[in-house]
């Protein structure tokens, strides 16, 4: 499922492209997209048409967009979006708009021992271009006033959208990234702040995963301890801080668990930079485009293949009903307690 680059980088150009827009009328092609919505498609209608988009807000893997009658209205409903395994969400301009969108530099493109060193040092030229859109899984369309539209599409519907009240936050901190406003949607109340976050306390993250006393992959997965780490960043950050999964938290130093997250935070920021990582046509930006960040990876996927650090061969372990992907040299296995 997308996780927080992902995410992120949906919510941005949605920050770019919808902001400021009323919303014209609202169309459920698919009763699942909408199950998390108390009277369904009619509500969710109810709540959007007049309103205007003002944020696109994220914590973790969580988007939302604010709603006011105009653009200076406290932002007391939004509509959520959780995108699930394969929820995208699309921007159509009116007939005949071309729009701005990022391609990524070759550089980005080029096998693993061939890129740049700072993947960050530089972000891809902006390129003007015409994508279509399929209105293949089109679980949801969000007509805009000025002609424009907003879709959410789901191939396997797990994902869905919601309009909803906000509440404030516990610490009285920004809700999350993008919003300058101290409050969040009740149903991500409950979702942890996540690395990118700049409210994010991590003398308290810290103290709290060695509190946990589990495994640390399993901490890192841990939504209500820290947001938007999902399988991938989870094996690459803990590749790059060379620890295996199943270290417990409760023994790990401190200063190892501040490199962890550091690790995790480096990772994110990178994939980002490029777009996220796609594997498939499941996760593309607004406008349709794939990320590039899965040429980059270290040990996600490549089970077999060589360790880009030390050589030795990726191994894949079972973890939770999904694979676990780890170098054995690089990131040595805990021994078994007597």
């Amino acid at each position: 499922m997308p996780e927080l680059p992902e995410v992120e980088t949906v919510r941005r150009g949605l920050a770019a492209r919808v902001l400021g827009r009323p919303v014209a009328d609202v169309e459920v092609h698919h009763p699942r997209s909408v199950r998390r919505q108390p009277g369904g498609g009619r509500e969710l209608a109810d709540r959007l048409v007049g309103q205007t988009f003002t944020a696109a807000v994220r914590r973790g893997k969580y988007l939302w967009l604010t709603l006011g009658e105009d653009a200076g209205a406290p932002p007391d409903h939004a509509l959520v979006a959780h995108l699930g395994m394969s929820g995208q969400l699309l921007v159509q301009e009116p007939a005949g708009a071309r729009r701005a969108v990022d391609a990524p530099d070759a550089a980005f493109l080029a096998p693993a021992g061939e890129r740049p060193a700072d993947l960050t040092a530089t972000l891809p030229p902006t390129v003007v271009r015409d994508i279509p859109l399929t209105t293949a899984h089109l679980r949801v369309r969000i007509a805009l006033a000025d002609g424009g539209e907003l879709w959410f599409v789901d191939q396997r519907t797990f994902g869905h959208v919601m309009a909803v009240d906000t509440v404030p936050t516990d610490d009285g901190a920004p809700g999350g990234l993008g919003s300058a406003a101290a409050v969040v949607p009740a149903p991500v109340a409950h979702i942890a702040r996540d690395l990118l976050d700049p409210a994010l306390d991590r003398r308290e993250l810290v103290r709290r995963t060695r509190a946990r006393r589990t495994e640390v992959k399993r901490a890192l997965l841990d939504q209500s301890l820290v947001s938007g780490v999902g399988n991938i960043y989870a094996d690459e950050a803990l590749w790059r801080a060379r620890l295996h999964g199943t270290r417990r938290t409760d023994v790990l130093r401190p200063d190892r668990l501040r490199a962890l997250f550091d690790a995790a935070t480096d990772v994110m920021n990178e994939a980002l930079a490029v777009g996220g990582t796609s594997f498939d046509a499941l996760y593309v930006d607004v406008d349709g485009a794939a990320g590039f960040f899965a040429r980059s990876l270290a040990v996600y996927g490549r089970a077999g293949l060589p360790c880009p650090r030390c050589g030795a061969v990726v191994r894949r372990e079972e973890f939770m009903n999904r694979g676990s992907f780890s170098c054995p040299r690089c990131q040595r296995r805990p021994a078994a307690p007597r």
